[in-house]
């Protein structure tokens, strides 16, 4: 269980890009971040309107001096410094993340950065070898994979306990797109333009979550190949899409269905999985994230509750609140940054063992929600038509 014991020597030094006060997910990466200690938040380039996110930074307790214009201003300035920051989050638009990514590795910090990670999987290949060259780590923070019942999933699935995986059924969905943009925010309105967004919206902004949860259950599983069919029901979003179904073919024979909106009038948003094998089921959604679902074929039903001693190990391992308390999305980001903060003091320290067995969403957990896109994009473009998964 974690209890907010120190895991490393010393908090992290951190400063973030983006993350201001009128930005949607800066507040989660604070809230992740210093939950147990392995993070200072000493730096930051927090808003475009930089007399803004100065009155922002020094309001979260930073030094006016270190709350910087830009990011090249931040690089500059806390490079500089013997005590300047180790690593910096970045949660800006898509457009931005290979740039500033690119500028901290250079300039040997450490970085997390939003999802999609980028543009295209040359782009993720470049920094990946970056990275390599210089030693640091990229994290992505898959906010969602924290949760201690996602890796009860995992385990249940690595020891048999479902059998052979056939069925793999998501969903990610929303109501809160289903007007038209008028008087929309900024928020909205760079997440719906391709030169911003990049080729996607909703399969890019919430349907990467579903896909890399897949791949922390069912490492084993690969995609042979898949179908897209996207739609913007609100004109104007074309060629973005507002809702998509991807259904998807494994390697081992299973059959998926993915299905992402933000279009489904009157949902306040909710995730939910079923994963399906030859002996059992099991179903969890983020609404209600501490029950699992547990169904083995010809017994009853079970509910399985999180921080319960009849758990895996694995899943009680990142425990943090214990069986009669909720946990909760901030919990489950704490569980993401302490895993980041762990990848990066083990290579600070040379520890390549530790890393080889480590867990947490880094730079190929990044390129492969790209992939994914890349070939959702393509199967869409082509008419909905199954392609062979690249």
């Amino acid at each position: 269980m974690i209890n907010g014991e120190r895991t490393i020597a010393r908090p992290l030094r951190w400063g973030m890009v983006g993350g201001g006060r009128t930005g949607q997910v800066g507040y989660k990466h604070r809230t992740g971040a210093l939950r147990d200690g392995t993070y200072q938040l000493l730096a930051g380039a927090f808003d475009l309107d930089a007399a803004r996110g100065r009155d922002f930074g020094t309001r979260l307790g930073v030094a006016e001096d270190r709350c910087y214009a830009t990011y090249q201003e931040l690089i500059a300035g806390e490079t500089a410094r013997e005590d300047g920051v180790e690593v910096v989050s970045i949660a800006t638009p898509n457009f931005t993340h290979f740039e500033i990514t690119k500028a901290c590795l250079e300039a040997g910090l450490h970085v997390i950065c939003e999802k999609p990670l980028f543009f295209t999987v040359a782009e993720c290949d470049e920094v990946a070898a970056l990275a390599r060259e210089k030693g640091l780590i990229v994290g992505v923070t898959y906010g969602f994979t924290g949760h201690p019942l996602v890796h009860q999933m995992a385990a249940m699935v690595k020891k048999g306990m479902l059998g052979d995986i056939r069925i793999v059924d998501m969903q990610y969905t929303h109501g809160f797109n289903s007007g038209d943009d008028t008087g929309a925010g900024e928020a909205v309105k760079w997440r719906t333009n391709p030169a911003t967004a990049g080729s996607t919206f909703v399969l890019g902004d919430i349907g990467t979550h579903l896909y890399y949860l897949s791949e922390v259950v069912l490492p084993h599983l690969k995609i042979d190949k898949l179908l897209c069919d996207r739609k913007a029901f609100i004109p104007t979003r074309a060629p973005l899409e507002d809702h998509a179904t991807v259904l998807t073919h494994y390697d081992n024979g299973a059959r998926g269905r993915l299905w992402v909106s933000s279009v489904n009038a009157g949902n306040m948003g909710s995730q939910r999985y079923r994963f399906v094998g030859s002996r059992a089921s099991v179903e969890w959604s983020d609404a209600h994230p501490d029950q699992l679902i547990y169904e083995v074929q010809g017994e009853p039903n079970r509910t399985l509750h999180h921080g319960m001693p009849y758990l895996e190990e694995e899943s009680l391992a990142v425990d943090r609140m214990g069986a009669l308390h909720t946990e909760g999305l901030g919990d489950s980001w704490a569980n993401i940054y302490l895993w980041i903060a762990q990848a990066i003091d083990a290579k600070q320290r040379g520890d390549e063992a530790f890393l080889s067995s480590h867990h947490y969403p880094g730079i190929e957990a990044g390129t492969e929600g790209v992939r994914w896109l890349e070939n959702c994009v393509r199967s869409a473009d082509a008419g909905a038509a199954w392609v062979d998964y690249q």
